[in-house]
C-alpha cells in the first residue's frame, strides 16, 4: 500500500515516516485522541483531521513510535478506521473508551478491561458469523491489568456487552423514544445475571476484526455511568474515569514488544 492515502483516515504508510508505529491507541472521541497525543506522547505530528477522525503519530517516553487515532462513534465507523489502520501497518490496537457499568460493585470512575464481548452489532456480522468469538488478545489484556495494578487504578476484568445503540440498545427510556421493543425490556438485568460487567458500543466488532484480520486488540473503558442506579452519565466522575483509562493504556503500550 506504499504511496496510497486512505479515503477515510486521510493518511497512508508513507505519512508515518521512517519509524512507523505498529501500535495504535484508538478513541471514539477526537478530543480524546488529541488529549492523549498532547499529554502523553513526544514529538507528536498531526497526520489528519479528515472527517473528524483525528490521528497523531508520536513517541512514548521509551522511544517507541505510536499512533493516537480516532474511530468515531459506533461499530460501523470503527470498522472502517480499523480496516484502513491495518492496511498502513498497525498490528496492535488498544481501544480507550467510556462505558456504563451494569454490576452494582463497579463504581463510576473506575475502569473496565474487556476480556471478551457479547457482540450485538450489525457491523460485526458483515465480518464474521454471529457465533464467531469476540475475544480480546490475552497478552494485551494482561498488559492492561498489570498497568492498572502498578498505577493503583481501580479496575475490573470481564465480559462486555457491545451493542449498536446508546439509548434503546442499552435499555434507556429517558430519551426521545421511551417505548422500547419487548425484546429489550429487562435485558440489562439479564446481562447482569450473566456476569456481564458493562455496556459500550465498539469492542465486540474490534475483537472480531482482530481474529479475522490477524492483529491483536484489547479494550479499556472508563466507567462514566452506573446503570444499577440510573441512566445518566455522571459528569463529576467522567474526567477521572477517562484519565484512568488513558493512563492505563499508555503505560501498557510502553511495555509491549
Amino acid at each position: 500500500m506504499t504511496g496510497k492515502r486512505f479515503h477515510h483516515i486521510g493518511f497512508g504508510q508513507e505519512d508515518l515516516g521512517s519509524s512507523p508505529p505498529s501500535i495504535a491507541l484508538l478513541s471514539g472521541d477526537p478530543e480524546r485522541s488529541h488529549l492523549i497525543a498532547q499529554t502523553y506522547l513526544q514529538d507528536i505530528r498531526l497526520l489528519s483531521e479528515n472527517r473528524g477522525l483525528n490521528s497523531y503519530v508520536g513517541y512514548l517516553p521509551n522511544g517507541r513510535p505510536i499512533l493516537s487515532a480516532t474511530s468515531g462513534m459506533g461499530a460501523p465507523s470503527l470498522s472502517i478506521v480499523v480496516n484502513e489502520l491495518v492496511q498502513v501497518g498497525i498490528r496492535q490496537i488498544i481501544r480507550i473508551g467510556t462505558c456504563g457499568s451494569i454490576q452494582p460493585d463497579i463504581p463510576v470512575g473506575s475502569v473496565v478491561i474487556s476480556s471478551a464481548a457479547l457482540c450485538r452489532q450489525g457491523a460485526a456480522n458483515d465480518i464474521a458469523p454471529v457465533e464467531y468469538p469476540a475475544a480480546a488478545d490475552p497478552f494485551l489484556t494482561v498488559a492492561l491489568v498489570k498497568a492498572a495494578r502498578e498505577l493503583k487504578i481501580e479496575h475490573y476484568i470481564g465480559i462486555t456487552a457491545s451493542v449498536d445503540t446508546f439509548y434503546e440498545g442499552q435499555e434507556r427510556t429517558n430519551s426521545a423514544n421511551p417505548y422500547l421493543m419487548r425484546s429489550l425490556h429487562g435485558i440489562t438485568e439479564e446481562y447482569r445475571r450473566l456476569n456481564i460487567l458493562n455496556y459500550e458500543m465498539e469492542c465486540g466488532t474490534l475483537f472480531k476484526m482482530s481474529g479475522v484480520y490477524n492483529f491483536a486488540a484489547a479494550a479499556i473503558c472508563g466507567v462514566v455511568a452506573g446503570r444499577t442506579f440510573g441512566e445518566n452519565i455522571i459528569l463529576e466522575q467522567r474526567d477521572i474515569a477517562v484519565k484512568n483509562a488513558i493512563a492505563t493504556a499508555v503505560n501498557a503500550a510502553a511495555t509491549l514488544e
